[in-house]
Parts: structure tokens; C-alpha cells; sequence
């Protein structure tokens, strides 16, 4: 499995983006390629956020071209350093290095004032006192033409002083806006004279107090591709309808170099919701465990989850870079990171519902250790020692008193493989007062050790062990997912994302055993407990383990 840099190192498969960028080059494009994620500092990013970074990274990297970082933070009102600084640590951790720099939108507001008067002056911009429903009103509908705002054919003497005045805090919120002077006849909405300037009295969180008048995205993101020197500005399908837009404020503030915008299809996952608006209300509520807890579609989530950057990327080459919308099944990005974790996880025990088991011919007092492999999928892990002694715990469910058909674990008067160590057979069951079983007296046959009885009897089941004397205490927190139903992208009538939520997306299950080797675990180094699946270690609670993925894999049976 690749490393992330491998990952992105690797021959980038083309698609149709690239198919444009080949022909643009074909036709005489000389300059080079340069690419941007603009991330709005609103939320954290998630899966989705993901797409869009390798598109942009992988491109620019395929053809020698340049990435750029840049934050849009056109809106105090939603925006916050916090957000700021997460965008930063999610792209440094999946490896997306910003070849080209790290800007912000915020960086380009005077230029963006300087080319609204350029506008004004041209007769291309005008200030409006239609309010917010208003101008919805006017704009028409898919069937119907606009009709002219009754402040479109001011002088433009008297819009640059209205401009001018906004600018100086003279108005109130939502009293005044600046408009592109277009088409109201357009069949495209987004070209009916659309608002290009708003007035908002909010501290800017790194402007300060500087201005109260804000551009919004459509006529701020051009501008600042131009002067960054974008050439190829992909985002995803929703903007392609603001393409028209776009290419106007370019034409007509008169950029020689012009970026062009391409769309493709957002990354739609199962079982997922991708709405930052929504994600941010499960945190506030307190319905996950902020941001990052790893039922959510967040990176860093899913950081804290045990995912890698490697796992992440892989899951959205295979996953294709296409226009039209699809649901990518979850199952994938699982695959993507348990055929990863196969390869590189060591392998621990783990006993999550212990159940003491006493060897009764052992030596009291004695320990011996057993080697076992780290990971057998990789020799060049090496082996490890764990202990064995008299007293161990095994799996609850690893016993049955009155056994089903084919059960080959311990049961009454029943042989079962310690992996690892000594074939032993179950004598005796022991119960408390309310005839729970609390304990089992087995004997072990001490000659097999890691081979089968010399008599040639066969024992069919192997359960996995860990030492009561040497256990180390731990939690371990079982996920599942986080909504019930695959597709949330219709939810029915009178539905919203709450009452699809799974009130058993996360089971902690406590008093859990694991083998002595554990106790050096970093926050975030990923295992496979055997017979379990794949576990990290978590970065926020002490002594607790995180359920990445199951051992189980359905979806590369049915795709492969």
C-alpha cells in the first residue's frame, strides 16, 4: 500500500479535466498550471473537502503546476480562526503542501473595492435599495424575466457617492447593496444584475474593523484567481451555473490572463451528510463528541477515527473524477483503509467481555512467553513475547454452556487452541449465587505448546488470550454508523437529517484486557486486535481505543 506521498506521486489517471487541460495546451496554452482549494473557514473539512484537494493537488502536480491555499473569508458573520486553523492542519496532514502559497480572500478586498469602481464608472454597477425579498422578487423566475430594479439607471456620480458612503459605514445592514449591471432577461438567474457588494457591520477576524461593506464569493473568487494566477479554477458542479458570471467579472475588469473555471461532481457518500451547516448543530448540541469525533465525516474525525491520508486519497481515486452526481458506497472508503491496515497494522489482543480462566495444572507462580508474529502479512515486522500464566481471560462469547451446532470454542468437557500457546480443555464451570458463570477451571495438555497432541487427536478452534497478571485496563469504543439510512439526499416529507440519526452509532465497552505490549501505544498508532479488526489508539481520551474498521469485507467481494 502506498504512502501518501506515493500516493500522490503516482501517475495521475486522466479524466475529463485533464482531457480539458491537454487540449488547452494543444491549442497553444504556454502558461503553467496553476491550481487553488478555496475553503470557506465556516467548518472543518470532510471527506468531501477531500476530492476537491487531490483534484486540485494531483492536477497541478501531474502537470508541474503550481496549488495554492486560499481561504475565503468573504463572510465575518460565519467565519472564525478556529475554522482557519483546521483547514491548515487537515491539508498539512493528507500531505497537500501549497506549492503555490497561502493566501486569503480577505487579502484582496482592496482590489476588489478599486475594480467595483472601475464597474460603476463603466455604467456596469449600480447601488440598489431594493431589500433582500425584493430583489428576489424582481429577479424573475426559470420562466419569467426579471424586471429592472427602479435604481438601475442611477448617474454615476450618484453611485459612486452611494458607494462611497456604504463603504464609510453610513447605512445600515441590508439598506443598501451594489449590483452588477447585466441582463434581467437572462435565462441564466445568476446573470440578472446579481449583488455583488452587501453592507455588514461585523468584525472581520482578520481585517478587523476596516471595512463593513463585504463582496460576495461570485464576484470575489474571479478577481482573486486572476491575480493569483490561476489557471484552471475547478470546483464543484453546483457553480456551473455561475460559470457565465465568473467569465463576466473577468472580461470586464479586463484581466489579460483569464482562469478558467471547470466544474466536477461533489463526492457523495453513504450513510453520510456533508453539510457543514448541519455538521456544526450536531456539535452544538452536543449530539457527537465535537468536530473531530470519529463518527463524523470530518478529516480530522476520521483522523481520529484511525483513517490515513493514503486510505482517504485512495478511496477518492477509486471513487473517479466525473460531472454527474453518483453515491459512493462507504463500504469503499472502509475497503480502502482495512486493504491498507492488512498490510501495516501490527497485530495486538484484545479481550473486550473478559472471562477469567484458571490453568489448573500449571505452576503456581510461573510465567513462560510465547512469540508471535507482529504482523503476518509482513515478516519484516518481527515477533513479539507475550506472557502466559496460570490465571487468563478470554472472550465471554468464546464459551457456551449448552453449545449450538459446529461450536468449536470452549464448552463443557471441550478442547480449544490458546493461540499461540497450549491446547486446553474445559473441566469445570464456576457460577456466583445468581448462576452466572464467573469463571472456568480447564487443565492443559503441556506438551503441545504451539503443535498438535501427540496422539493425534484434532482440536478445530483457536481463541485468543491475554494474561490476568499482565493485562493492561483500556476502553474501547465500538462505532457504527452514524445515520441509518444510505441515502440522505431525500429524506421524505415532514423528515430532516435528525430523525434518520442511529442511537447506537457508538457502544463503549469497558473493562476491556489487552496484552502488556499495548501499554506503549501512541496517541493514534493503529492495531489489529485479532479476531476483532482495527483499532487506534485515541488522541483525546487516555487508555481508550477507537474502532476504525472490521475485519469483515463485503464490498471488495461484490466489486472485485
Amino acid at each position: 500500500m502506498s504512502t501518501i506521498d506515493e500516493t500522490l506521486n503516482e501517475e495521475v489517471s486522466s479524466n475529463f479535466i485533464h482531457e480539458i487541460i491537454d487540449q488547452d495546451i494543444a491549442d497553444g496554452f504556454s502558461r503553467q498550471i496553476h491550481t487553488r482549494f478555496p475553503p470557506e473557514p465556516n467548518g472543518y473539512l470532510h471527506i468531501g473537502s477531500a476530492k476537491a484537494i487531490y483534484i486540485n493537488v494531483s492536477t497541478a502536480k501531474k502537470y508541474g503546476g503550481l496549488f495554492n491555499l486560499r481561504y475565503d473569508d468573504t463572510n465575518p458573520n460565519k467565519e472564525d480562526t478556529e475554522y482557519v486553523d483546521s483547514i491548515l492542519r487537515d491539508l498539512k496532514w493528507l500531505g497537500a503542501e501549497p506549492t503555490g502559497g497561502i493566501y486569503y480572500g480577505s487579502d484582496y478586498f482592496d482590489k476588489c473595492y478599486e475594480y467595483a469602481i472601475k464597474l460603476i464608472k463603466e455604467g456596469k454597477a449600480y447601488v440598489c435599495d431594493l431589500t433582500g425579498d425584493e430583489v428576489r422578487e424582481y429577479r424573475g423566475t426559470l420562466t419569467q424575466p426579471g424586471k429592472e430594479s427602479p435604481y438601475r439607471n442611477r448617474s454615476v456620480e450618484e453611485n459612486l457617492e452611494l458607494f462611497e458612503r456604504m463603504k464609510n459605514g453610513e447605512f445600515a445592514d441590508g439598506t443598501h447593496t451594489l449590483r452588477a449591471k447585466i441582463d434581467m432577461a437572462s435565462p441564466n438567474i445568476n446573470m440578472r444584475d446579481p449583488v455583488i457588494y452587501r453592507i455588514s457591520h461585523t468584525h472581520h477576524h482578520r481585517q478587523g474593523d476596516k471595512w463593513c461593506i463585504y463582496p460576495l464569493y461570485d464576484y470575489a473568487h474571479p478577481i482573486q484567481d486572476a491575480l493569483e494566477g490561476i489557471t484552471h479554477s475547478l470546483c464543484s458542479i453546483e457553480f456551473e451555473n455561475h460559470r457565465p458570471l465568473y467569465d463576466w467579472v473577468v472580461d470586464n475588469i479586463g484581466f489579460e490572463a483569464k482562469p478558467k473555471q471547470r466544474e466536477f461532481a461533489r463526492l457523495n457518500v453513504t450513510y453520510t451528510v456533508m453539510s457543514k451547516r448541519y455538521l456544526r448543530q450536531l456539535v452544538e448540541t452536543g449530539a457527537v463528541d465535537g468536530w473531530d469525533d470519529p463518527r463524523m465525516p470530518t478529516l480530522c474525525g476520521l483522523r481520529r477515527r484511525g483513517y490515513t491520508p493514503s486510505s482517504i486519497f485512495n478511496f477518492v481515486k477509486m471513487a473517479g473524477v466525473a460531472k454527474s452526481y453518483s453515491l459512493v458506497d462507504i463500504e469503499m472508503l472502509e475497503y480502502c483503509i482495512r486493504d491498507e491496515l492488512n498490510q501495516t497494522a501490527e497485530r495486538r489482543i484484545a479481550v473486550t467481555e473478559p472471562l477469567k480462566v484458571t490453568i489448573t495444572n500449571y505452576p503456581e507462580g510461573q510465567c513462560e512467553y510465547f512469540e508471535v508474529a507482529n504482523n503476518p502479512n509482513n515478516p519484516d515486522a518481527g515477533m513479539r513475547k507475550i506472557p502466559f500464566t496460570k490465571n487468563i481471560y478470554v472472550e465471554r462469547s468464546d464459551f457456551m454452556e449448552e453449545p449450538i451446532p459446529k461450536f468449536f470454542r470452549l464448552k463443557p468437557g471441550g478442547e480449544v487452541r490458546l493461540m499461540g500457546a497450549y491446547i486446553v480443555r474445559c473441566d469445570e464451570v464456576v457460577k456466583d449465587a445468581d448462576g452466572n458463570v464467573i469463571e472456568l477451571r480447564c487443565s492443559a495438555d503441556l506438551e503441545t505448546k504451539n503443535g498438535m497432541p501427540v496422539d493425534g487427536r484434532k482440536v478445530k478452534g483457536t481463541i485468543h488470550w491475554v494474561s490476568a497478571e499482565h493485562a493492561i485496563d483500556a476502553d474501547i469504543m465500538m462505532y457504527n454508523r452514524l445515520f441509518t439510512i444510505p441515502d440522505l439526499s431525500d429524506l421524505g416529507e415532514d423528515k430532516t437529517y435528525n430523525d434518520y440519526l442511529n442511537p447506537d452509532s457508538v457502544k463503549k465497552l469497558t473493562g476491556c484486557k489487552l496484552e502488556p505490549s499495548i501499554a506503549d501505544a501512541q496517541p493514534g498508532e493503529r492495531f489489529q486486535f485479532v479476531r476483532m479488526g482495527y483499532f487506534c489508539k485515541d488522541t483525546k481520551y487516555d487508555n481508550t481505543f477507537n474502532s476504525i474498521v472490521g475485519l469483515k469485507d463485503t464490498w471488495a467481494k461484490v466489486n472485485k
